[in-house]
């Protein structure tokens, strides 16, 4: 998936929470629909299929309940996308990254293959299983695991057992700390532990720019690896530094023109956002531009960062430069030159928190918005329940005003070709839902600390429906006022009418 990522560590969020957040993409000229569930600890099958893969795998017992993020249409398997589970662990899975041919060549890809030929004839060629993928790895891991570090530990075991199809980053959240994982080739990986004071930009690009090895194979305390890399890295020729120290990205990842547009302009943007001042972002003396390759993997932020400045810099469309394809001044030649982060085929945005200051049993919110993020709102939902709403759960793949992903959607399209006009009526949107919102969090978690433990799943899932009733009336009026501006925009209008 063509997706963009941020990760806060708890000294550089506004509350002292970890934050994850990612948009999930699709590919161009698709469209998925997503839907967000509760799945129960008990009833989970003792065996993991792999639509894509062919590939069966063995669970762990005892898995825990736990959020997901699934396609709302199953034919090519869960994608499970992101949750919570009951430990108070978030994943993310999965950040689409780059390799090289380097890489590829010397540990392949785990691709599936079909059997050919006549079984028992000469030229018959056995099927050949592919590797795990974005499709498996939340629901393979998300239930088993109790802190951060475990799921890099149960996620790289899986990856040197089974192999992957895809290069891919994932990031584990805790209370304490986030681990950010990416795959080298078809069974190697690293991880790097994010620094509290700082926050991460990914972009679908191979990300970690340093890693210490001393202490990915002594102590562990910040970096971890696959237990062959270094030996991998030397007998393969991909350390490309020259008298510094070890740069990943230099040897797993990749220098293109396609990351020129694709990719390192929205790393650029998501600096420029959040540190205006302490690079020099434009011009000629500038320390980053939209196409450099060494804009850093992680920075420390000139302020503590919100949720809500997360969800802006994810609808991120480069206003206020001159590729906004929206601007309206500037040179038109270069609206549009890069791929912005709120783009039509957002999913959606998942972005889950993880407070200290509340009791563990309500401590987790998943915060989610859903189609494209320039147009949408996103509401924040306890994760320790046993459903959701049916207006996040039920949705299909039929377009229906009954599902926030449709309305979303449809709010999108018709707003995107008419944003001047449009434009003050998403931001009030936007804005309402926020606040109200926010408030009954505010006025649960009170609740919430007063309750007894048999009373807070049932407290939390009234909350989560007080807050889609919000977003569900507040989405109604919008798709209305929307709907009427596009109407009135239309190419066969007549200003004459008969009364």
């Amino acid at each position: 998936m063509a997706c963009t990522t941020i990760l806060v560590g708890k000294k550089a969020s506004y509350d002292g929470s970890t934050l994850v957040a990612r948009n999930e993409d699709s590919c161009s000229g698709q469209y998925n629909a997503k839907k967000l569930v509760a799945v129960a600890s008990e009833g989970h099958p003792e065996v993991y299929h792999s639509v894509l893969a062919h590939l069966d795998i063995d669970l762990p017992k005892n898995p825990m309940s736990y959020t997901l993020t699934p396609d709302a249409v199953n034919s090519k398997g869960v994608w499970g996308a992101c949750g919570v589970n009951s430990a108070n662990v978030a994943m993310t899975a999965t950040e689409t990254i780059t390799s090289n041919a380097r890489v590829l060549a010397a540990d392949p890809l785990v691709i599936y293959q079909e059997s050919k030929g006549e079984k028992g004839s000469k030229d018959y060629q056995e099927e050949m299983l592919g590797g795990i993928s974005e499709e498996d790895m939340v629901s393979l891991v998300l239930p088993y695991i109790h802190s951060a570090r475990e799921g890099v530990q149960r996620l790289a075991s899986l990856l040197e057992t089974y192999g992957t199809s895809e290069m891919n980053g994932i990031a584990f959240q805790d209370v304490n700390e986030i681990w950010w994982l990416e795959t080298i080739g078809g069974h190697h990986w690293i991880a790097k532990r994010v620094p509290d004071d700082s926050y991460v930009v990914m972009p679908n690009q191979f990300g970690i720019d340093t890693f210490d090895l001393e202490d990915a194979f002594g102590p562990q305390k910040d970096h971890m690896c696959s237990s062959d890399l270094r030996v991998f890295i030397e007998e393969n020729h991909l350390d490309l530094s020259i008298e510094q120290s070890f740069q990943p990205r230099l040897a797993f990842g990749s220098r293109t023109e396609a990351d020129k547009v694709y990719n390192t302009p929205r790393a650029w943007v998501m600096g420029r956002f959040f540190n205006p001042n302490t690079y020099k972002w434009e011009g000629p003396e500038a320390d980053y531009t939209p196409e450099s390759f060494d804009i850093p993997w992680s920075f420390v932020p000139e302020h503590k960062i919100t949720v809500h400045e997360i969800k802006e810099i994810l609808s991120n469309h480069y206003q206020g430069t001159p590729y906004d394809p929206y601007a309206l001044k500037g040179e038109s030649k270069m609206r549009g030159a890069y791929r912005t982060i709120g783009i039509n085929r957002n999913n959606f945005l998942g972005l889950t928190q993880i407070r200290p200051y509340i009791a563990e049993k309500n401590r987790s919110l998943q915060w989610m918005a859903f189609g494209s993020n320039v147009f949408n709102a996103m509401l924040p939902l306890y994760t320790q329940v046993s459903q959701f709403p049916s207006y996040l759960s039920q949705t299909n793949d039929q377009p229906t005003t009954d599902s926030l992903y449709w309305s979303s959607r449809m709010i999108a399209a018709l707003a995107d070709a008419h944003y001047p006009q449009t434009q003050a009526d998403v931001e009030s949107y936007q804005a309402k839902v926020d606040h109200q919102a926010l408030a009954i969090i505010k006025e649960f978690d009170e609740k919430l600390s007063l309750a007894d433990e048999s009373q807070k799943n049932s407290l939390c899932e009234e909350a989560n429906q007080q807050i889609v009733n919000i977003i569900q009336k507040e989405t109604q009026d919008m798709l209305k006022k929307v709907l009427y501006t596009a109407s009135n925009g239309m190419k066969n209008a007549y200003a004459r009418s008969d009364n």
